[in-house]
C-alpha cells in the first residue's frame, strides 16, 4: 500500500470518528422543540404538544438507534410528557424513558456531559416505587452523583441534586447544589433552557427559604 492509499484510509478514518462524535442535527431540532414548550408554551397545551414531540423523537431514535444523544433526547422527552400527562397513564411512558437512558448509556456513558446518568436519577425519585413504579432512592442518588462527577458545574446536574436534597429534606445540602447550579456557564445556544432552568431554581430557593421560616 503507498503513502498516499494509507493517507487517505487515515484521513477518512478521521472524519468517519468526527462524525461519530458529532452530535446528528436531529438533536438540536428536538432540543430546540422541548425548550420552546417546556418554557413558552402555556402549561394546559403542554401535554398535547409534548405527545406529538415525543413520535418525532421516537421517530428520530429510530433512525439514529446508535447515538446515544438523541436517545437521551428521546427519553427527556417523553418523560416530560409523562409529567405533563401524569396519573397512571403516564407510567409506561417513564418507564420507556428509563429503558431508553440505560441504551443510552450502554453506548456512550459520556454522552450530552453525563446526562443520561442525571435524567435516570431525576426519574428514580420522581417517580413512585414498588409495586407501582420503580422509583428507588439508592439508585436515584447514585446516578446523580455519576452526571455530577462528570459535568460537576453543569447547571442541570447540580439542579437536580439539589432537587432530591430538597425533597429528601436536606435544606442546607439543597441550597448549596441549588446556589452552585446558578453559578453555571451559559451554554452555547441554550439560553432559552437556561434561563428557564434559572426560573426554576428560583422557586426552589424560595420554597427552601419558606420551608427555614
Amino acid at each position: 500500500m503507498n503513502l498516499f492509499a494509507r493517507f487517505a484510509i487515515a484521513l477518512l478514518s478521521a472524519v468517519a470518528l468526527s462524525a461519530a462524535a458529532t452530535p446528528p442535527e436531529e438533536v438540536s431540532r428536538l432540543q430546540g422543540a422541548w425548550e420552546q414548550i417546556k418554557y413558552q408554551t402555556p402549561a394546559n397545551q403542554q401535554e398535547k404538544q409534548f405527545e406529538q414531540l415525543t413520535g418525532q423523537a421516537r421517530q428520530a431514535a429510530l433512525q439514529n438507534p446508535a447515538s446515544a444523544e438523541v436517545l437521551i433526547w428521546y427519553a427527556i422527552i417523553e418523560s416530560t410528557y409523562a409529567g405533563a400527562k401524569g396519573g397512571l397513564g403516564a407510567l409506561s411512558h417513564v418507564k420507556n424513558a428509563k429503558k431508553t437512558l440505560e441504551q443510552a448509556l450502554a453506548i456512550d456513558p459520556q454522552a450530552l456531559n453525563g446526562s443520561a446518568y442525571t435524567s435516570l436519577g431525576s426519574l428514580h425519585y420522581q417517580v413512585p416505587g414498588w409495586p407501582i413504579g420503580f422509583g428507588d432512592d439508592k439508585k436515584a442518588l447514585e446516578n446523580l452523583r455519576r452526571g455530577l462527577a462528570i459535568n460537576p458545574d453543569g447547571i442541570d446536574p447540580n439542579y437536580f441534586y439539589g432537587d432530591y436534597l430538597f425533597r429528601k429534606g436536606d435544606y442546607e445540602g439543597a441550597e448549596r447544589a441549588l446556589r452552585k447550579a446558578l453559578q453555571a456557564p451559559a451554554r452555547p445556544g441554550r439560553k432559552l433552557a437556561d434561563e428557564g432552568r434559572r426560573g426554576e431554581i428560583a422557586q426552589l430557593l424560595e420554597q427552601i427559604a419558606a420551608k427555614r421560616r
